[in-house]
């Protein structure tokens, strides 16, 4: 990995989901604008505060697809990254922000 990029791969959640409220969400259903979790596999040299195996928020916006060993994984500038969840936080909520 460069510079500033974290290399990250999504949970395999393609299948429908449920809503707070018990409302089933299809698969097919398009959500504008949100936001997602993804697990940090690797990083560049320059990443300061994003550590491997660290689960990280981002706008699918800001994204770049890219195949490894037939595998598909996303390549993140740090910069577009929103939130990080790590274990090595020693607040409540486990959030850097």
């Amino acid at each position: 990995m460069l510079h500033d990029r974290v290399l990250v791969r999504m949970p395999s959640e393609d299948g429908e989901r449920r809503s707070s409220g018990g409302i089933l969400i299809p698969a097919t259903a398009q959500v504008a604008k949100r936001l997602i979790w993804a697990e940090v596999l690797a990083v560049g040299a320059h990443v300061r505060s994003v550590e491997l195996a660290d689960r990280v928020l981002f706008s699918p916006e800001d994204r770049h697809e890219v195949e490894i060993s037939g595998q598909n994984y996303l390549l993140l500038r740090e910069r577009d990254i929103h939130a990080v969840a790590a274990h090595r936080i020693e607040a409540n909520t486990g959030l850097y922000l």
